[in-house]
């Protein structure tokens, strides 16, 4: 959802009053709520034109809008079991429905980072990664930063190399955080862990804590430390970053830098970095383009290498957030 829609979502759910507000926020995800609630702390006077066209439009889609499933979870289930069968279809629903089960984790998903890093802080490493990755790669990413170095690469180390949690771990979860999981002795492994989620939580850890962790893979699994920099935040990521993102990026890069990064760069990322230049400065970056010759692959990857160097930059700074690769958008 773009600025506008959050806006018109938090201009209705101040129509509806506290009480009705706080029944739709229970049904939001954390992310969600706190987009929202900003919105809301920010917006102080709303015109009468734009109340009017917020409400209208709502009152459409709800006329047009019917409930199909009452419970979509079971209707789901029932239609993958006859047609894959009960074996196939357990499988892709694990997947499809998969964190319902572990409410006792979905709790942390609504601490700040330093209240869940000290209740986590005298845990087995092991425990604290299957913990993390059920979380939001950005929220876990700074739980880790107030973890001393050698106990976030002991995690880090451990989640890139899991490949799923067995039920009796969630039961030892369920000891660790003191409250009920619900999934019993036929609940399937869930597909959690592994070298994405580990290089997505690297790559918001900034440079410092990369490096590190890097390091400390690489001294005990060569292998495995050039997995995580493969699955990292690479050039062509460049287009999960918003506009005001790119557009900060593109501010730092010089001309000729870009010419020769976008040789080598998709379709779609090349389209996202014109759309954010002014109209002059896209059609001198076309021609630019359109008239440099073939150049070496060498050359293409060095300036790409520069410019996520500059992205790396403006993260540590702050001037742009890198967020988890679970949704549409990476800022």
């Amino acid at each position: 959802m773009d600025d506008k829609g959050v806006e018109d979502a938090a201009i209705l759910l101040m129509t509806l009053g506290a009480e009705e507000a706080a029944e739709v926020f229970k049904h939001l995800a954390p992310k969600e709520v706190q987009k929202l609630g900003e919105t809301i702390a920010r917006l102080k006077i709303v015109p009468r034109e734009r109340l009017s066209a917020v409400l209208g439009r709502f009152g459409a889609e709800a006329v047009e809008s019917q409930v199909l499933v009452a419970d979509t979870d079971e209707y789901v289930k029932s239609v993958l079991r006859k047609a894959l069968g009960d074996d196939k279809a357990n499988l892709l629903i694990d997947r499809i429905l998969q964190g319902n089960d572990v409410t006792g984790i979905e709790g942390l998903k609504w601490m700040d980072p330093q209240t869940v890093a000290e209740l986590l802080r005298n845990e087995h490493p092991q425990i604290v990664a299957a913990i993390l990755v059920h979380l939001e790669s950005d929220h876990a990413g700074s739980i880790l930063k107030c973890f001393s170095e050698r106990q976030r690469n002991e995690v880090l180390i451990r989640i890139a190399t899991l490949d799923g949690i067995q039920p009796i771990a969630l039961r030892d979860l369920n000891d660790v955080m003191g409250t009920v999981l619900a999934g019993g002795e036929r609940t399937r492994k869930a597909t959690l862990g592994g070298v994405k989620p580990a290089a997505e939580i690297i790559n918001l850890l900034g440079n410092a804590y990369e490096t590190s962790v890097l390091d400390f893979v690489r001294e005990s699994d060569a292998d495995l430390a050039q997995k995580l920099m493969d699955n990292m935040f690479g050039f062509d990521d460049l287009i999960k970053l918003d506009d005001k993102g790119f557009q900060a990026v593109l501010k730092e890069v010089q001309s000729e830098s870009l010419v020769l990064a976008l040789k080598g760069a998709a379709p779609e990322l090349r389209d996202k970095v014109l759309k954010n230049m002014s109209s002059r400065a896209a059609e001198t970056l076309k021609e630019d383009l359109d008239g440099r010759g073939p150049v070496r692959v060498a050359d293409v990857e060095a300036e790409q290498k520069e410019i996520l160097k500059i992205v790396r930059r403006l993260v540590d700074e702050g001037q742009i957030v890198l967020a988890s690769g679970g949704g549409d958008d990476f800022l």
